[in-house]
């Protein structure tokens, strides 16, 4: 408010004037300019200000010929003077309108004096805390620390900051005072914590909710648990838990309050994370058939570098089965002293042996998950080694190889729940009466098509690599519930496969299916698995984007869990959502067959409520310098961009501005708004970047499920490239969705799906070119737009009526903390809405 703000300042008149406003430093008036008044005259006395409103609330908003053409959420009105004159703004943003609202009416209610708490040390809970600690310390009562004691007390009490800057700031204090000796008071150790560890960000929530201006009594951390982090059943005892547990002073702790430090503490504690711990566990429903869950996928597992020439090492397994991967690849080929090797055959990968790989499977199979592990067996021995596959495979893994047949007159796979703790295989699988010399072992290679693509073996070793081999009957009987076989076309596949035959999919092929075929793609995927794996001329071993095949309902996309980025990303923080089981429950739109959905719809999904999610990046805690990064120095210019992941109408992303050369506590304080029309098919990601001259440099990222986020005030952990979470490097935002609770009430800032203006969507038919029929189902046409309009009409009837009926937060001016619910009154004209 002190640097100011460019305002549009209306009159009743129609007429609407730019100004800028700022506060005064003394933070004792309001002053605007250009101005035709005297500079005297252009100014509002703080004290003079009698309520700060919001909206359009005003006479003069009312009768202004603009009233339709302003935003709700960016207007606010300041009364002041004897007379209760009006000056009526509209800010650019609501969150500047916010800013605006805020510091007024803490100012109003509080005055200048209050303000400088942030920057003093008179505050009674921390101060004795502080006392306290600092008694601690000071064992021989001298009434002072060494430097270094004082240093490593405050490292603990905010383990982010970095001990040469504490250091520094003690020794610029003592410098200021002319002090030679570098012990340290009990007064500087205050100022300097005061100095590091003071949050403006959080002061200014904590002034929001408190009733005073020092803490949370259990009533103001009520209001704040359930209107902000969504807290249902909240009562005292809720607000005394969290006030034992993270209240550092024992004033706080024996009469109920809540400081400052207690509340950031609550604030950057695992509470406060942005995912839901709900689903740190098992969460979903278990008991579907197989073919209705993601399932998480890893392509070569054996490879650790690229497909051509890297090495192959056991570390991919147990990597990938650590990690919740469910589904492994094993390339088997010949091996000497008949002992068969896996690699990527006709490269120059390296080998590991075949037993060696089933030891590490055995041992690490069900570490991160009991539910079933598929190994993907492409097999290109000879029956010798066959023969020696098949005996290290019963030898070793024994038991928990699922082997029994599938019954032919069931419609679906088992659940996930019914083969806890089996081992499925998948690969060719000899037909009935079929003897060994009719069948063949893997109609697919990797290798020999990237080798051809590169030009690398001649057309005699082609031809060697597409002979038929004959198939091991004791191996095929291993093969129950995932054989595979060749994908011809839909129109086949509908006909004639069997719920346990899966096709495999290269990724070209399935991009081509997806594109041109996505009704039937999504269809074919609601009965059988479908497996999609990288082309191979991804030499280097980069990913594709597992979204593109998520919304076609492909179970299984193989991954290189070697390569980090955005795509690993994307498939790490998918399969969070589960306790990182390894099996994900796709959308029911995907799933039922009576429901129709084409993956490339790029507008809302028929069927599903769409939502408006709000995100408000407010600040960042503790970002290194990126790695490798040596132009700038120590310097960081941070910024953020908000991705949104998932169907086509829900790609979006938004960047913040960069705040420069300020990596240790970077204030963003923006707010972006996105609509969401599949959620349970869609992801957040945050990244953090470098903004540098020659190229933005990557310093962390969080992703998430859509279904998984918190409502509220929340921390969100950054992570490296590679996937390790950055020690105490974090990003403070505000989340508010349509259909949560908490978020501070969204519909106060407009929150509802109505906002987007788009088209109502209808159920279409599709014309099958048959007269007779085409004719039939068009008479169903009005009543389906029909049944859809009443639907939507009573959702939106609904949620408004949920809002109403939602306790209204307090008066700051009153206290008062009464619920205030709806009249009777109110409640008949709802229903009346309802009803027409």
């Amino acid at each position: 408010m002190v640097d100011g703000s460019e305002l549009k300042k209306v009159r009743s008149n129609s007429r609407v004037y730019h100004r800028y406003f700022l506060l005064d430093a003394d933070m004792q008036s309001l002053r605007w300019e250009p101005t035709k008044k005297e500079s005297e005259k252009a100014k509002i006395d703080v004290k003079s200000i009698k309520e700060v409103r919001t909206g359009k609330n005003t006479d003069t908003f009312r009768t202004n010929g603009t009233y339709d053409q302003i935003s709700e959420d960016c207007a606010f009105s300041i009364i002041f003077g004897e007379n209760y004159e009006s000056l009526d703004l509209v800010a650019n943003t609501a969150d500047v309108a916010n800013i605006w609202v805020t510091g007024l009416r803490y100012l109003i209610s509080y005055g200048k004096h209050t303000l400088n708490m942030i920057e003093s040390s008179q505050n009674n809970l921390r101060s004795s805390w502080l006392s306290d600690l600092f008694d601690e310390e000071d064992v021989n009562h001298n009434r002072q620390i060494a430097i270094c004691t004082a240093v490593q007390l405050i490292k603990k009490l905010n383990p982010g900051l970095k001990n040469v800057k504490i250091e520094l700031k003690f020794k610029e204090l003592h410098k200021a005072q002319d002090k030679s000796g570098s012990d340290v008071t009990k007064d500087e150790f205050a100022e300097v914590f005061h100095d590091l560890c003071t949050r403006p960000e959080i002061y200014f929530l904590f002034v929001q909710f408190s009733s005073n201006k020092e803490f949370l009594d259990t009533k103001d951390l009520m209001i704040f648990l359930e209107a902000e982090q969504g807290m249902a059943q909240v009562s005292e005892d809720t607000s005394l838990e969290v006030i034992h547990k993270y209240e550092p002073s024992k004033e706080g702790q024996l009469k109920g309050w809540l400081s400052l430090d207690g509340f950031s503490n609550y604030l950057m504690s695992s509470e406060c994370h942005i995912f839901d711990p709900e689903h740190k566990s098992v969460c979903q429903d278990m008991n579907q058939p197989l073919s209705h869950y993601y399932i998480n996928a890893s392509h070569n597992t054996y490879l650790i570098e690229d497909q051509f020439r890297g090495p192959s090492d056991v570390t991919g397994y147990i990597r990938a089965l650590k990690m919740g991967c469910r589904c492994v690849e094993l390339d088997v080929w010949d091996g000497s002293d008949n002992e068969p090797v896996i690699y990527t055959g006709h490269t120059m990968t390296s080998q590991i042996v075949f037993h060696s790989v089933i030891d590490v499977i055995n041992k690490y199979a069900f570490v991160a998950s009991e539910f079933p592990l598929i190994l993907c067996l492409e097999n290109h021995c000879s029956v010798k080694q066959q023969k020696v596959m098949f005996q290290h495979l019963k030898k070793i893994l024994g038991d928990r190889i699922h082997i029994d047949p599938p019954k032919l007159e069931e419609c679906y796979l088992p659940s996930p729940s019914e083969l806890k703790g089996k081992i499925l295989l998948k690969g060719k699988k000899l037909d009935t009466n079929c003897t060994a010399s009719e069948g063949e072992v893997t109609d697919e290679d990797e290798g020999a098509e990237m080798s051809q693509r590169m030009s690398i073996e001649s057309a005699e070793q082609q031809t060697n690599a597409h002979k038929k081999i004959p198939l091991l009957k004791d191996l095929s009987d291993l093969v129950t519930l995932c054989k595979s076989v060749e994908f011809n076309d839909f129109p086949t596949s509908f006909q004639n496969q069997k719920p346990w035959e899966l096709c495999s999919f290269n990724e070209v092929f399935a991009t081509r299916c997806a594109c041109d075929f996505p009704g039937d793609f999504v269809n074919y995927n609601k009965k059988f698995l479908a497996r999609v794996y990288p082309s191979p001329m991804r030499i280097d071993s980069s990913n594709m984007n597992p979204q593109d095949f998520w919304k076609c309902g492909c179970q299984i996309v193989a991954m290189n869990y070697q390569t980090p980025g955005l795509m690993m990303d994307l498939n790490i923080g998918w399969f969070r959502q589960n306790g990182n089981c390894g099996y994900v429950l796709r959308p029911a739109i995907m799933r039922e067959q009576v429901s129709y959905f084409s993956a490339n719809t790029k507008d809302s999904v028929p069927g599903v409520s769409p939502q408006l999610l709000h995100i408000k990046i407010i600040s960042g805690q503790n970002f290194p310098k990126p790695k490798g990064s040596g132009a700038k120095g120590d310097v960081v210019d941070p910024y953020v961009y908000v991705e949104i992941h998932g169907i086509p109408a829900d790609c979006a992303e938004q960047r913040t501005k960069t705040v420069h050369q300020n990596g240790d506590n970077p204030l963003f304080d923006e707010s972006f708004e996105f609509q969401i029309n599949l959620p349970e098919l869609t992801m957040v990601r945050f990244v953090v970047l470098d903004d540098d001259y020659i190229g933005d440099e990557f310093i962390g990222q969080y992703t998430i499920p859509f279904e998984c986020l918190q409502p509220g005030f929340r921390h969100v952990p950054l992570q490296s490239l590679t996937g390790e979470v950055l020690p105490h490097t974090l990003l403070f935002v505000h989340v508010a969705m349509t259909n949560r609770r908490g978020g501070g009430k969204p519909h106060k800032r407009g929150l509802s799906v109505r906002k987007g203006k788009r088209s109502r969507e209808y159920t279409s038919m599709r014309v099958l070119q048959i007269k007779d029929v085409d004719e039939v189902f068009k008479t169903a046409l009005l009543p389906l737009r029909e049944a859809t309009d009443l639907r939507e009409n009573m959702q939106n009837n609904i949620r408004s009526f949920e809002h109403l009926t939602a306790p209204l937060k307090p008066s700051s001016q009153n206290g008062n903390r009464m619920e205030q619910l709806p009249t009777y009154q109110d409640m008949a004209v709802y229903l009346n809405t309802m009803a027409v």
